[in-house]
């Protein structure tokens, strides 16, 4: 699981420290711009704005990059939810090749496994205990499927009709592997740390070219800093599955699950 100290801590806590740290460190240079405003001649203050465009600069590139990894990340459990629908629901279809025996119970216990990861796909990911529960009842049926797979080819030697359902059985399995190992996959904490701080130092170096030049943008300044942490916030919130504002859609497994409920009466 994941256990680094920031992506357990509330995004909106995140984001109001960091817009108070980008205040506080905005007045705190802008005040001490003032105090060497009589030192500063034309060529400093030249150097400092350079260095403030320069600031801006990098920090416009440095949060264009972790949003794209964070919307990357985004992207990607979206497809895989869309994956292991396509995959269970095709080793659904797939049980109309297996012995008349057995199938009921491979299309029953099909219908428990979907039931299952709708569910577990619906819970907060801070509820641990009842996630890994939902996870662990999701391998234990995919088990008890792959044994009846096995008993499958034992009643039916027919390499293409059993050989297509263990096929799919096995990419449904690939698919539920790899939605999990999505839901651990985001931006590094020491990317997030390093964007963090650029900002406050780039609201530094603003609050510093402010007071060498002794004129202060304040509502320009608090928009952009509001802008700032909007977009913080928004990429942070990306980043954290089921936990934000901004959710995977779980449309297709919900789609599947329906379909299955009424093929099965």
């Amino acid at each position: 699981m994941i256990n680094e100290f920031m992506y357990g801590q509330s995004t909106a806590l995140i984001v109001l420290l960091l817009l108070v740290g980008m205040l506080i460190a905005t007045e705190l240079a802008y005040r001490n711009g003032l105090r060497k405003q009589s030192d500063a001649n034309d060529a400093a203050k030249s150097q400092i704005n350079t260095l403030q465009a320069s600031m801006l600069g990098l920090l416009a590139l440095l949060l264009s990059f972790v949003f794209s990894l964070a919307l990357q990340r985004f992207d990607e459990r979206s497809q895989f939810v869309v994956n292991e629908a396509n995959a269970i629901g095709t080793t659904y279809l797939r049980t109309q090749l297996l012995p008349l025996s057995i199938r009921d119970q491979a299309q029953a216990m099909l219908k428990q496994y979907v039931d299952v990861r709708v569910e577990e796909g619906q819970v907060n990911l801070a509820e641990i205990e009842k996630r890994e529960a939902l996870v662990k009842k999701s391998s234990q049926i995919s088990e008890q499927l792959w044994a009846l797979a096995m008993k499958s080819v034992e009643l039916d030697k027919n390499a293409v009709t059993t050989g297509m359902f263990m096929q799919s059985l096995n990419d449904t399995i690939d698919a539920f592997g790899k939605r999990e190992a999505g839901l651990q996959r985001h931006v590094p904490e020491t990317v997030v740390l390093l964007l963090l701080i650029t900002i406050i130092m780039t609201a530094a170096t603003i609050g510093y070219a402010s007071g060498l030049t002794g004129q202060r943008a304040v509502f320009a300044t608090l928009v952009l800093q509001i802008l700032i942490s909007m977009a913080v916030f928004l990429t942070i919130d990306l980043d954290r599955p089921r936990r934000g504002f901004i959710q995977v859609s779980q449309a297709s497994m919900v789609s599947l699950q329906q379909s299955i409920h009424s093929a099965i009466k």
